[in-house]
């Protein structure tokens, strides 16, 4: 079963910089980059799936491609950043494009899950982007301008509790305690996608923790309602911008991103077409066969 690269890029900040962590398959001179960024706490590897389908199906039709899966600064792979305050939408953009800046695509395609699709809208949203962070192609999980604020509470409840777990299992357990939105996933999915969401945790008692930065959490609980509506204010603006062709998926049972959202994601800026999954609330994992084909229909095979 083909494995991803694990690359890096240096990331300007205000503390001297930090290194971001990539995952890269394909073929790693193709200009073609399918960018996949992932949710607030997960981690490039929640693609596999997704990633594995795009570059065989590339490969049965004779095209080059490259699919990219970055962990975004303080999880995964990448470095924890020295100031907290950095784990916010602007900086997270700014890292994108310094990787893009780094991969040179001709074409660009994005997706993005949850935080990847804000990070997207942002990205696609510049109005006078360079050349290499021009996006073509646009898809965003459950996600949109307007966030539900009942979501954004059900996730602080347990934002930055990495926890510690004597098994993998253990581990997977307790994060689908707060992840059954997912959807329906089988054991050994379910365990696939949760192995690389964990790292040791240091003590010497052979225990696990989450992989993620615990200080995530600071720039989230700071948010009000009203920073959070100056926020979507912002996101409207840069969705509207958006001129890539745009699918917006959507769990049908997302606490996240209401149908009024979705629905108004549709008549204004890229107006986005629209595909919901039954069964699936906040958010789609693209490990099940009618969300890959879905999106890599979308991406690779649609003039």
């Amino acid at each position: 079963m083909p494995q991803p690269t694990l690359e890096f890029v240096t990331c300007p900040d205000a503390q001297g910089g930090h290194r971001m962590a990539y995952w890269q398959w394909g073929q790693p001179d193709s200009g073609h980059v399918v960018l996949c960024v992932h949710g607030l706490t997960r981690q490039g590897r929640d693609f596999d799936v997704l990633a594995r389908a795009l570059c065989a199906h590339a490969a049965s039709t004779g095209r080059s491609l490259r699919v990219v899966c970055p962990d975004v600064a303080g999880r995964g792979q990448s470095d924890w950043l020295k100031d907290a305050s950095g784990y916010q939408i602007p900086f997270y953009a700014a890292d994108m494009l310094a990787l893009l800046q780094q991969l040179q695509p001709t074409t660009l395609d994005w997706l993005g899950t949850s935080m990847g699709g804000l990070i997207g809208m942002a990205v696609a949203g510049l109005p006078n982007a360079p050349a290499f962070a021009k996006v073509r192609r646009l898809v965003l999980n459950d996600v949109g301008p307007a966030i539900a604020w009942q979501a954004l509470q059900r996730i602080g409840q347990y934002l930055g509790n990495t926890g510690a777990f004597a098994t993998e299992q253990q581990a997977a357990d307790a994060m689908w305690s707060v992840s059954s939105t997912f959807g329906p996933h089988t054991p050994a999915q379910w365990l696939a996608l949760s192995r690389p969401m964990l790292k040791p945790l240091g003590d010497g008692s052979g225990r696990l923790t989450l992989h993620y930065d615990p200080a995530l959490a600071e720039p989230f609980k700071a948010v009000t309602p009203e920073s959070a509506a100056q926020g979507e204010a912002l996101l409207w603006q840069a969705y509207d911008h958006i001129t890539a062709r745009t699918l917006l998926v959507r769990g049908a049972e997302s606490d996240l991103l209401t149908p009024q959202t979705a629905q108004a994601m549709t008549q204004r800026g890229p107006r986005a077409r629209l595909l919901e999954f039954a069964g699936v609330g906040h958010a789609p994992t693209f490990v099940a066969d009618d969300q890959v084909k879905a999106v890599v229909s979308f991406l690779l095979d649609q003039p």
